[in-house]
C-alpha cells in the first residue's frame, strides 16, 4: 500500500482540533505515522498562530478518495471552504504525496513541501529519508537546505496518543 503525507493545521479551539483529527485519522486509517506538533505564525494573513504538524497513512484508497475523506474531516471539525484562502481555520488537512505518485491535476506532490517549514520541518522528521517525488532529494536534505529565517517554528508539547 502507498504511504501518503498529510500536513494537518489549526488555529482555531487548535489543541482540541489536532487531536481530534488525529484521533478520526487514526479511527479512519489505522495506525499512524505522526511528527512532532509545532507553533507557526499565520503566513500571508494577520491571524492567531497556527498548531502544525505531518501525519502519514498506508491506504490503498485513490488520491481523491482519500482527499474525499479529508475534506469529511474538516466539516465534522467546523471547516467551511469556500471564500477567502487566508483565513483562520479550525482545521485543515492537505495531502502533499501520494507514494511517488506525481500528477499536476491531482496536486501530488504539494508545492508547499518545499515553500514552508511548517511542512517540510515535520515532514523532514518522520520521512527524512523519502525523496521528494519531483526534487528527487530527501526531506531532510531539502530541510537541511532550508532557510527558514522568516518562518519561525516552535515545538509543542501536545500529546497525540498511541
Amino acid at each position: 500500500m502507498p504511504r501518503a503525507w498529510l500536513s494537518l493545521g489549526s488555529n482555531i479551539d487548535r489543541r482540541r482540533n489536532i487531536r481530534s483529527a488525529v484521533a478520526e485519522l487514526r479511527r479512519r486509517f489505522g495506525e499512524l505515522v505522526v511528527s512532532r506538533v509545532y507553533e507557526s505564525p499565520a503566513v500571508g494573513f494577520e491571524s492567531a498562530p497556527f498548531y502544525n504538524l505531518v501525519v502519514g497513512i498506508e491506504t490503498d484508497l485513490e488520491p481523491n478518495a482519500v482527499r474525499r475523506i479529508l475534506e469529511r474531516v474538516e466539516w465534522d471539525h467546523g471547516r467551511r471552504r469556500g471564500g477567502d484562502k487566508f483565513v483562520a481555520r479550525t482545521l485543515d488537512i492537505d495531502l502533499l504525496t501520494y507514494g511517488d505518485r506525481v500528477a499536476e491535476a491531482e496536486r501530488l506532490p504539494r508545492d508547499e513541501i518545499e515553500k514552508y517549514a511548517f511542512v517540510l520541518r515535520p515532514l523532514s522528521e518522520v520521512a527524512g529519508d523519502e525523496r521528494h517525488p519531483v526534487a528527487g532529494r530527501s526531506y531532510r536534505e531539502l530541510w537541511a537546505a532550508f532557510d527558514a529565517t522568516d518562518q519561525p517554528l516552535t515545538p509543542v508539547d501536545l500529546p497525540l496518543g498511541a
